[in-house]
């Protein structure tokens, strides 16, 4: 940097050179310069979050008389304009960095105090912005936070626009009779709406486990400052910042913790959410799979499905079409797997009174919960809605399979029920048809209205039953 580009700021471990015009001041700048790594710094629900712990933190402080009001109203003030994601550039720091976010947290402290300073008010990074605070309650709190909110905001109201369209196809298509499969072999018929309705099921259960999962992620550590006991800070501080950010967010989820040693030293919590977003990642996986499966074709496919025609498919074959959203469905499953198996990893390194994968930890969840709830609604709008079944082909299908000699078997036993349908595969007759061929109606043990009625596909479902 020429003398033009920079100004000098100093720390405790002397002066550093930073942008001229940057609101970060001398420890941004070392952070900076230490972790050009990944070129990704922090995700921005999680810059929110820290803008508006440090605002409910500076109200709080005023509130208890610990910090005047002109200070702290400038404080909240600036830490109100990162909540609201209007200074994201100014945090430059790479994820990957120190362990405890201490470099992102010092990074809010110094933007709030030059943004104070802009406002004609004098504020120190540490006495009074990080008042009460430690990097090692601040920033897994602000993690919390945000995967919260990001989760009662987002991601379970993504899962469920497409729960309501799978629903709303199981219902529609509760009559469309199909061939089962089961190991990729025919097997006996199921409606599609059964079949939807086993999808719907699938994100249902989804978000029950994530919203079982709110009550550990919504603990917040704020108030136990560098180990967990709360040094330099009043015994009542974490429970009335977790009030005032209770307020701030609007997501009454959040709470303070109920063990400020667990809350610091472990994050089994970003865990535990991970695991139940991998859960979602699993069934999201086995529901594009399928339909992709029974979107294939058109000629030497299953075809079962008609999916949306959404964008040309081959920059060489005119007039190919695929199933790019089913695509962009599994290989949002796997990067969520594969960000849960990171999330794991560094649950596991708590060493002592304090995890230090967070920001890692933090990112992941963070881009789960982004890329689940984005989507799950993409998805439903433009995928599952769109889709129409190709009845006739289905019911073919179905009718035609060797499967549905099953009902036969108290009639005319299970090995007479086999030789049916391998003779009926062999000869490429119909079910019905072999099963006359081989002398079975004879009036006795099965008559031709016994046949038709035990081989009616739709009954096979059993559709008055209960899912």
């Amino acid at each position: 940097m020429s003398d033009q580009e920079y100004r000098i700021e100093h720390d405790t471990m002397g002066e550093v050179k930073v942008p001229v015009n940057a609101l970060w001041r001398a420890q941004t700048q070392r952070a900076v310069e230490n972790f050009p790594i990944s070129g990704r710094g922090l995700e921005s629900p999680q810059i929110s979050a820290l803008g508006q712990l440090k605002a409910a933190c500076a109200k709080v402080n005023k509130a208890l008389g610990l910090l005047d009001a002109e200070k702290a109203d400038a404080i909240i003030a600036a830490a109100k304009e990162i909540a609201n994601n209007e200074h994201d550039d100014q945090f430059p720091i790479d994820v990957f960095q120190t362990g405890s976010g201490t470099s992102s947290n010092m990074n809010t402290n110094e933007v709030i105090a030059s943004i104070c300073h802009n406002n004609g008010v004098e504020v120190h990074p540490n006495d009074h912005v990080n008042m009460g605070q430690s990097s090692n309650d601040t920033f897994p709190t602000a993690t919390h936070i945000a995967a919260t909110v990001e989760t009662v905001n987002d991601l379970i109201p993504g899962l469920q626009v497409l729960h309501d369209a799978l629903a709303e196809k199981a219902e529609e298509w509760e009559e469309v009779v199909k061939s089962g499969r089961t190991h990729l072999m025919d097997a006996t018929p199921i409606t599609l709406g059964q079949e939807f309705s086993g999808y719907a099921r699938q994100i249902e259960a989804g978000i029950e486990r994530v919203q079982n999962v709110l009550p550990r992620l919504g603990e917040l550590p704020i108030g136990g400052t560098a180990v967990g006991t709360g040094l330099n800070t009043p015994a009542e501080f974490g429970e009335k910042v977790t009030a005032e950010l209770v307020n701030l967010t609007g997501v009454d989820a959040l709470r303070p913790c109920k063990n400020h040693f667990e809350a610091q030293a472990a994050r089994d919590g970003l865990v535990e959410f991970s695991g139940a977003m991998r859960s979602v990642a699993v069934s999201l996986n086995k529901i594009a799979n399928d339909i992709r499966l029974m979107g294939s074709g058109p000629l030497t496919g299953l075809a079962e499905l008609r999916l949306p025609e959404l964008q040309p498919g081959s920059s060489i074959m005119p007039g190919k079409v695929n199933p790019v959203l089913c695509e962009t469905a599994t290989q949002v499953a796997a990067q969520v797997i594969g960000n849960d198996a990171a999330v794991a990893f560094g649950g596991a390194q708590g060493q002592f009174e304090l995890n230090v994968f967070i920001p890692m930890m933090a990112r992941n969840v963070l881009e789960s919960a982004h890329l689940l709830a984005n989507t799950a609604r993409v998805f439903a709008e433009r995928l599952v809605k769109g889709t129409e079944p190709n009845t006739d082909k289905l019911r073919h299908s179905a009718e035609s399979s060797p499967s549905i000699v099953t009902p036969l078997n108290s009639a005319i036993g299970y090995e007479n029920a086999a030789k049916v349908a391998k003779t009926a595969l062999k000869e490429g007759k119909t079910i019905r048809q072999t099963v006359i061929d081989l002398g079975f109606v004879d009036g006795e043990q099965l008559t031709e209205e016994e046949l038709d009625k035990r081989l009616d596909v739709l009954s096979m479902c059993n559709t008055e039953r209960d899912a």
